[in-house]
């Protein structure tokens, strides 16, 4: 698991912890019960402070996608496939969102923007 952290952006250091995790479990990178690093090791490897990485496990499960063990350590939870399927149309509904907002500023009508989609997707 590879976590990059920005010490320069503006979004909190928890919050790109949370993101790329939450990223890789959604992408199926990281699998259902899979451990992730325990918190101290994971502060360690970012040099950040431990109450950061605490913090950002912490939402991670608050949004049901990792389980703590008492003991054991941090792992994927279980995930329902129709919440994950949700999920990941919500991320590609904020993806097509920002692609919207750029092709208003560049003056890209909806009809030359479905096409340019159905060329790249003719193209996969």
């Amino acid at each position: 698991m590879d976590i990059i952290i920005t010490n320069s952006a503006q979004e909190p250091i928890y919050e790109q912890i949370v993101r790329q995790i939450k990223k890789e479990i959604l992408t199926g990178e990281l699998q259902e019960g899979e451990a992730l690093p325990s918190i101290r090791s994971l502060a360690r490897d970012l040099q950040i402070s431990v109450i950061t990485t605490k913090r950002a496990y912490e939402e991670l499960e608050r949004e049901g996608l990792i389980e703590t063990v008492g003991g054991k350590g941090s792992f994927v939870a279980g995930q329902n496939k129709e919440l994950l399927r949700e999920k990941r149309l919500s991320i590609l509904e904020e993806k097509l969102t920002e692609v919207i907002k750029e092709a208003r500023l560049l003056k890209i009508s909806c009809k030359e923007l479905t096409g340019m989609l159905e060329v790249l997707c003719e193209e996969e």
